[in-house]
């Protein structure tokens, strides 16, 4: 081997080092460009995550926290109506009645001219002011029922009485005074103590929290009946709201499912969200949660309230021009079915078609929109490519689209689902003042006499006497259209 070619050519090793150089350093800067699209991809998702509020997303308002932003813009289309109470509406305003309970009658003493003294007598005019006030709190009516024994004259043989039915202690509370109790607990969800305090002060009625549970439980039982009545007919109605909402049983997650209707409501706990209530049939109208499309013997009507929330995150965060238009739709859509059922008449068909015919477009228009923007970069160890969250919306809406317009050719479907949001709201104020329920019982409880006081409500019935009258005479006052 010759020196020359020991020897090492330095422009040669130069060279190559440098292009290693240049390979390991575009290697780096491509690593470090895709670390940088991925931390900002995710500093995005959280300030995204930052700026939804109940405003614009599914989250309750209870979540806002005390920051919540002012609501400034209602996700309604506005009318031509004016402010306030419209024409024809009754009004709430105190009125002077015809037979008042109590006279006070009211004579000057003398003459405002001469001085003279006057009598009643010489009044001819009066004017009238009445005072509406509560008489002072009754005190408990206790009522003795003696169940005499008698002896037969004819053959000496001794015949006790019989006690009426629901007198079954030697001291026991009465009807009103269950009722009452059980419609503070469940209906205005006072505390045990605090209704117990309540109970006392007004009426000079003691009782202590153990009384206070076995009257819930004994109403629960009474009415347990007519809660499954309702339950049947809330099935078998043609339109009917579903939701759910979580809350805690002794410390373990439960869900609270709603199926309620304008004039009935039924609440159930179940230990796991997908517990469908079976047996439902009609038009079943939700907020998306996709285990609802496994039910069978059903079609579905999606809450639009929902998407105009969503759609609201995409136009102030994301800045989709698609999403204006599809909201701007909506809520006009909205606006004259409205206008349409206050009139008693039907839209024009041609009106629907131009409605669909938009709606399509809008939809190709932020499908196309979104698939030219570049692929969000798969998590490691993950299986799916993630999708935006306006891609995720604009599919729902392609592949639902008779579900989301389902108002528009039903007109006895609703354009959102607010009726059944607004009876889960209950379980979560309850959350709020009591917390969670300590034994299942007591949750069984909440939601059967729950169902009674809210479908009575929508009945306009009296409360209290729902909570003493008997179930069968309640199932046959019971209306469901």
């Amino acid at each position: 081997m010759t020196q020359a070619a020991n020897r090492a050519d330095p422009a040669g090793d130069t060279e190559d080092f440098l292009v290693a150089q240049i390979e390991k350093l575009l290697a780096e800067n491509a690593g470090l460009k895709a670390l940088i699209e991925g931390q900002q991809a995710g500093i995005a998702e959280l300030e995204r995550r930052l700026a939804i509020n109940s405003s614009n997303s599914s989250k309750p308002p209870s979540s806002d926290g005390p920051k919540r932003p002012a609501r400034t813009r209602s996700l309604r289309e506005p009318s031509s109506k004016p402010r306030g109470g419209q024409k024809g509406h009754p009004g709430e305003t105190l009125r002077q009645v015809t037979t008042p309970d109590r006279v006070v009658d009211h004579y000057p003493e003398s003459c405002a001219g001469c001085g003279a003294a006057l009598s009643s007598a010489m009044a001819i005019s009066h004017s009238a002011r009445q005072v509406f006030d509560l008489p002072e709190p009754p005190a408990p009516v206790v009522t003795e029922h003696r169940a005499h024994a008698c002896c037969c004259a004819q053959c000496g043989k001794r015949t006790q009485a019989a006690f009426p039915a629901g007198v079954a202690a030697p001291v026991q509370y009465g009807p009103r005074i269950c009722a009452m109790v059980v419609y503070l607990l469940h209906g205005h969800f006072l505390s045990e103590d605090r209704l117990a305090e309540l109970m006392h002060d007004l009426f000079g009625v003691s009782v202590v929290p153990a009384t206070i549970a076995r009257m819930s439980r004994s109403c629960a039982n009474r009415l347990a009946s007519f809660v499954d009545a309702v339950r049947q007919e809330v099935c078998r109605v043609k339109v009917k709201h579903l939701d759910e909402t979580g809350f805690r049983l002794g410390g373990k997650p439960q869900w609270l499912h709603i199926a309620s209707t304008a004039l009935l409501t039924f609440y159930r706990v179940c230990a796991e969200r997908g517990s469908l209530l079976p047996g439902v049939v009609g038009i079943v109208v939700h907020d998306h949660w996709k285990p609802y499309y496994t039910m069978t013997d059903v079609l579905h009507g999606l809450c639009n309230a929902h998407h105009l929330r969503e759609l609201k995150a995409l136009i102030e965060l994301d800045r989709e021009d698609w999403a204006r238009k599809m909201q701007i739709l909506l809520r006009r859509t909205c606006h004259a079915i409205n206008l349409a059922r206050e009139r008693g008449i039907q839209l024009n068909p041609r009106l629907i078609a131009r409605i669909g015919r938009r709606y399509d477009a809008i939809v190709a228009e932020g499908l196309a929109f979104h698939q030219g923007l570049p692929a969000l970069r798969r998590a490691e160890g993950r299986g799916k490519t993630p999708r935006r969250v306006g891609h995720n919306l604009l599919l729902r809406l392609d592949r639902r689209r008779g579900d989301v317009l389902r108002f528009l050719h039903d007109p006895n479907v609703p354009f959102t689902n607010n009726q059944a949001e607004s009876d889960a709201r209950m379980m979560k104020l309850r959350q709020k003042i009591s917390g969670g329920f300590r034994a299942q019982a007591s949750a069984d409880d909440f939601a059967i006499i729950r169902s009674a006081l809210s479908t009575a409500r929508k009945q306009g019935w009296n409360i209290l006497h729902t909570l003493t009258q008997g179930p069968e005479e309640l199932i046959l006052s019971l209306r469901t259209v």
